[in-house]
């Protein structure tokens, strides 16, 4: 049990902003104040797959709450990647049940949401280990949505490349064109007429 006064803090990352393909995923994750933290639990890029998958078990089964949060690709294309990236954050934040009463987000941009108080640390996924949970569980979620998606377009490698630009998956989109899942605002990247 978590005493109403003691302040439950949530950290707040996301998977897939630089991605050309697929949705943006954000996770928050609560984590009770008195938990002994594994060693593992760092910034997810710098675990192996199966390391992740590991910690995402832990996570879920560790964590006062877990929520998960999904900006898909239409949404991407109609209000911009930053837009799409506070949405998920959003959409995540709000699964947490109970509420937070400080939000830790990774990067230095955030739109406040509702009065909860909130603070931005650049790097943050590898200085706080609340953030660290939230940027595994956002990945580990984001890359088995990229496999799923993986199986209706194998052509473009997604369960491999999950959706980043790659130099197999621009020749791929150059050769073959989009699908559906691309996003439409990376013409720099690959010079190609939208």
């Amino acid at each position: 049990m978590h005493n109403s006064n003691m302040d439950l803090i949530a950290g707040v990352d996301e998977a897939g902003r630089g991605a050309i393909a697929g949705p943006v995923v954000a996770a928050a994750v609560i984590l009770p104040e008195l938990v002994s933290i594994p060693f593992l639990l760092r910034d997810s890029k710098k675990l192996s797959p199966a390391q992740r998958e590991e910690m995402f078990e832990w996570i879920n089964q560790n964590a006062i709450s877990v929520g998960i949060g999904v900006a898909t690709v239409e949404e991407i294309n109609k209000h911009n990647i930053l837009n799409a990236t506070f949405m998920a954050m959003h959409r995540a934040i709000e699964k947490l049940k109970p509420k937070p009463t400080l939000i830790l987000i990774d990067g230095n941009r955030f739109k406040p949401y509702e009065n909860i108080e909130f603070k931005c640390i650049v790097g943050g996924d590898s200085k706080e280990p609340v953030i660290s949970a939230a940027s595994i569980v956002a990945k580990v979620f984001r890359d088995r949505l990229m496999k799923q998606l993986h199986n209706e377009f194998p052509i473009y490698g997604w369960k491999d490349n999950k959706g980043y630009p790659t130099p197999s998956h621009k020749l791929t989109v150059v050769r073959h064109g989009r699908s559906p899942y691309h996003r439409r605002n990376f013409k720099v990247q690959l010079k190609l007429p939208l």
